[in-house]
């Protein structure tokens, strides 16, 4: 049975951590919160609901990863490029909020994915958000409503785009 209590106590473990607590226990690194570009907010709070704008795939070093999935980049790469856009939306609400503890759920995700005419692997592309949500807010918490689409272009040559609202406290 020594087993069954390291599962059992692995998992009341992952319930009891807080997403700031999630976040450093993966050892993940935030890009910095992006900067609007244009004549908008990155974030919006109305009530108790977060609005974030639009976000890109931002490094920590302030580069975008670009490129059209199904052309010169892969599903794996367009993958790695919605983790990264739900590591920048985490930034952008911890920026924001000033802590991601403040996030109740995530309520809807879109994700946009510049790709060619003939890919139709959107949903597996904005995983890479949705699985690092669930990651950082717990399944219950962090996996909401969500749609995933194809786009022939986005901003700056970007190779995703995502946009979310959460229910925050």
């Amino acid at each position: 049975m020594p087993h069954e209590w390291l599962v059992s106590t692995c998992f009341e473990r992952i319930i009891t951590l807080s997403a700031e607590q999630r976040l450093a226990e993966l050892r993940l690194e935030l890009p910095p919160a992006p900067k609007a570009i244009g004549v908008y907010r990155p974030l919006v709070v109305c009530g108790n609901l977060a609005f974030t704008s639009g976000h890109g795939p931002l490094l920590p070093d302030g580069t975008l990863i670009t490129g059209v999935v199904g052309r010169e980049a892969t599903k794996e790469d367009g993958y790695r490029a919605a983790r990264q856009t739900g590591l920048a939306i985490l930034a952008t609400l911890r920026a924001q909020l000033g802590s991601l503890d403040r996030v109740r759920r995530l309520i809807k995700l879109l994700g946009m994915v510049q790709c060619d005419p003939n890919f139709d692997q959107h949903p597996a592309v904005i995983n890479g958000c949705s699985e690092l949500f669930a990651q950082v807010f717990g399944e219950e918490a962090g996996i909401g409503a969500r749609s995933a689409v194809g786009m022939n272009a986005l901003p700056i040559g970007m190779m995703v785009e995502i946009e979310a609202i959460f229910e925050i406290a």
